[in-house]
């Protein structure tokens, strides 16, 4: 079988300062975040399936936003997604990020925001902005 969740985390992130590239919105600036800290958890009724939360901090911006009032500001944002054993092509039994927006069973969402906050990664700090 495949590798295991525990182990393909480990392999990619852990260790590692990992920066996601984004799109603004004005389709003008990339917009790079930190990734400061992340929560991952097994679906309850799916083995294949992990979701993850994550803490970003933005870097950096290259190009001019769409809202550049913003651009001076030290931004923390909140990614929830999920990875899954893929099941076509070259991902064919290998552990990859979900393309769409994650469907998360209701106990498994509170789950997951819960364990968040055990573990720091959702920082009550960043509620009360």
């Amino acid at each position: 079988m495949k590798e295991s969740f525990a182990d393909f985390i480990n392999r990619t992130r852990k260790g590692k300062k990992r920066v996601v590239k984004t799109k603004d919105i004005s389709r003008k600036a990339n917009v790079y975040f930190e990734i400061e800290s992340m929560t991952t958890m097994q679906q309850e009724n799916n083995p294949e399936k992990y979701f993850i939360i994550e803490r970003l901090r933005r870097t950096k911006i290259e190009g001019k936003l769409a809202n550049p009032k913003d651009a001076n500001k030290i931004v923390v944002e909140y990614r929830i997604g999920y990875y899954i054993v893929g099941k076509n092509g070259r991902m064919d039994g290998k552990w990859t990020w979900g393309q769409y927006t994650p469907m998360i069973p209701i106990n498994d969402f509170w789950g997951l925001i819960n364990k968040a906050k055990e573990e720091g990664t959702i920082l009550d700090e960043d509620l009360n902005q």
